[in-house]
């Protein structure tokens, strides 16, 4: 018991030796705001150069070469000569907000026990006050689809825009989806217990996994049954007929070719609509995916191939490979380590490999807007959606050039202040140095 006290003293201590009091969340849009003479990535391909874009009310309200200006100089009138202008970035999949400090158990809250566990919702865990919040939105990050974790059923995901007080400001569009995880179907030695010399398991893990697709199949069978009337109530037998009326897709989340085909039998049977998440060998069975309409989040590209075939660098290759054969994907940005602000990087690797730059750009912006259901309001620069915008003074695909100067979420200017350069102004000043040097 002592030792829990501590431990939830030290997360608090450390949680307010890093605050960022003076970052909150931006007003309503009050007045009209001109973007004048930037070059326009739309999202969805076009590139529109020397062109303006005004923002009335939170949306974007016109879009042309020649707009109707005020004679005054005003922070609302803002001069993009050389810029570049997007469409908020957004991070299909990531518990942002669930885990703050891995290393800190009281600060992670993603996770529920037992396998399944349909009825959670990720949104009411989710903390605004989280400090990699704003570490994204510097990085031209606007929206994330917050995912729980778990076994097997893991729960519902809800898109958020990242400027609010509180999870109800949030929340951008509420229980979007249903999230599943797959068990692995490929036979692996345990490459600890050969270093130990102790005996290899001789259990199989594909039958182990094979018998854990049945038995969440059997589930939703039992799903498909229940109805809203049935005695007695059943909470998570309930939370799953939002999937079956396609009310919610189900994202299934696999990265070889056999758990991706059980992925594709699961939306055949239960009649559904299925995403899949990870989806490292999709590349394989990519026109199957496209045939049954199939959409793909993909994993962290900066990382090793699934299988021992692949090429080294097929991760970089993959999302080529899926726009030749027509399957609707999305890049993501799971690392771990440098908590999901690289998202626009890994589209600029796709970009090296295959993809060219706007289509690149699609697969972190229009993409995944269509994969998660808002496409409707956002994910592209057009007249009547919600004013996520982006200025960068770079590519924003390029590490070396990208420099965020302004972020819009629903027409606010949101501050692009964080803990990272807080701490760069700090250690600055402390040295005498000036502009870095």
């Amino acid at each position: 018991m002592k030792k829990v006290l501590l431990n939830i003293c030290l997360a608090a201590i450390f949680l307010s030796a890093n605050a960022q009091e003076n970052v909150y969340p931006a007003p309503a849009q009050s007045a009209p705001i001109y973007i004048l003479n930037a070059t326009l990535h739309i999202g969805n391909g076009t590139v529109l150069e020397k062109t303006n874009l005004k923002i009335i009310d939170g949306k974007i309200a016109e879009i042309s070469k020649v707009m109707a200006v005020p004679l005054m100089i005003s922070p609302n009138i803002i001069q993009a000569d050389g810029k570049h202008v997007y469409p908020g970035l957004i991070l299909p999949n990531t518990n942002l907000g669930l885990n703050e400090v891995p290393s800190v158990r009281a600060t992670q809250d993603a996770q529920e026990i037992g396998d399944m566990n349909p009825n959670i919702r990720s949104i009411v865990a989710y903390n605004t006050d989280s400090k990699v919040i704003n570490v994204l939105k510097a990085n031209g990050i606007l929206l994330a689809n917050i995912v729980p974790n778990g076994n097997m059923v893991m729960g519902t995901s809800t898109v958020v825009q990242l400027d609010a007080w509180n999870w109800e400001d949030a929340a951008y569009k509420l229980d979007q989806g249903m999230h599943i995880n797959l068990p692995s179907l490929i036979n692996r030695p345990n490459p600890f217990a050969e270093f130990l010399g102790l005996p290899q398991s001789t259990e199989s893990p594909v039958k182990r996994g094979l018998e854990q697709i049945e038995k969440l199949k059997a589930y939703f069978r039992e799903a498909k049954n229940y109805t809203e009337g049935s005695s007695p109530k059943n909470l998570k037998l309930a939370a799953v007929q939002q999937v079956l009326q396609k009310k919610q897709k189900l994202f299934v989340h696999c990265d070889a070719v056999k758990e991706m085909l059980i992925a594709i039998d699961f939306a055949k049977e239960f009649a559904i609509d299925v995403v899949i998440v990870g989806g490292s060998d999709s590349y394989l069975i990519a026109n199957l995916l496209q045939q049954n309409n199939i959409a793909v989040i993909l994993g962290q590209s900066h990382s090793l191939p699934t299988l021992q075939d692949d090429d080294v660098d097929q991760p970089y290759k993959t999302a080529a490979a899926l726009q030749k054969a027509g399957v609707l994907f999305a890049i993501n940005d799971d690392d771990g380590n440098s908590r999901f602000r690289n998202l626009a990087f890994n589209a600029g690797t796709a970009a090296a490999y295959g993809l060219t730059k706007e289509e690149a750009l699609a697969a972190i912006t229009l993409n995944p807007a269509k994969i998660l259901g808002i496409a409707d309001k956002t994910g592209s620069l057009e007249v009547g959606k919600d004013a996520n915008i982006v200025i960068s003074e770079g590519d924003i695909l390029d590490m070396k050039t990208s420099i965020i100067t302004a972020a819009f979420i629903q027409g606010r200017r949101v501050s692009l202040d964080n803990k990272q350069k807080q701490l760069y102004e700090r250690y600055k000043y402390k040295y005498g140095l000036k502009d870095g040097k």
